[in-house]
């Protein structure tokens, strides 16, 4: 299996990541940010692009792939609707078209959240857009798309988050990891098994085109 991944630097992309190159059955990893993920492994393929807005000049580096896991995204913390739009709707969808005229057979896992609102038009700013980024998404010619929706994610095996404050916070949770999911399974999730559903649901697909995180946490 050849698989993209966006975001590979984040918190979620790195663990995304890692269970991408431990998977024996995936050959070939390409991994498409603003910058290079700065790991060195034989099946990864790093492909730096300034503005991914703009992807016209990568059609042959974005072809031939069997599964995309999209898992770039910011915080709606201190945004306008408009700006946060700019930077998940319309980036998702200039990204998702073009992977969908380059592979109508491709896979696509989008990285949402929990409480994204599919109506469009609830009270909650970042669940608006979500919501309407998914429905767009589940109309696009893949071959499938699954929208993923977790709730709090801890990173393992070292991996850490960009942002200050969500660093300070799972370095108290992770300890509590296993209190936290007897507490709250349904809303409690890794990236190692982000990493690992996303994989399976690649693979094999899944009963529901929206997984919620007692989904993901079957895998």
């Amino acid at each position: 299996m050849n698989v993209m991944l966006f975001g590979a630097t984040g918190m979620v992309g790195q663990g995304v990541l890692r269970e991408c190159l431990l998977a024996p059955d995936v050959e070939r990893v390409l991994a498409v940010g603003r910058n290079a993920t700065g790991q060195h492994h034989e099946k990864l393929t790093d492909l730096a692009v300034p503005d991914l807005f703009d992807l016209s000049a990568h059609d042959a580096a974005l072809s031939g792939f069997d599964a995309c896991f999209f898992t770039l995204g910011v915080s709606a913390a201190g945004m306008s609707e408009e700006k946060y739009s700019r930077l998940t709707y319309d980036l998702t969808l200039s990204i998702a078209t073009v992977l969908a005229r380059l592979d109508r057979e491709m896979t696509f896992i989008y990285v949402s959240g929990q409480g994204t609102d599919s109506t469009e038009h609830g009270r909650i700013m970042w669940a608006r857009v979500k919501g309407r980024t998914e429905n767009a998404l589940l109309k696009l010619p893949f071959k499938a798309a699954y929208m993923f929706r977790p709730g709090v994610i801890v990173p393992l095996h070292g991996i850490k988050s960009r942002t200050s404050w969500y660093r300070a916070l799972y370095a108290v949770a992770t300890p509590m990891l296993p209190l936290l999911r007897r507490l709250f399974p349904r809303s409690v999730t890794t990236t190692e098994q982000m990493g690992r559903a996303m994989l399976s649901v690649a693979r094999n697909g899944y009963s529901s085109r929206i997984l919620e995180t007692s989904d993901i946490t079957r895998f």
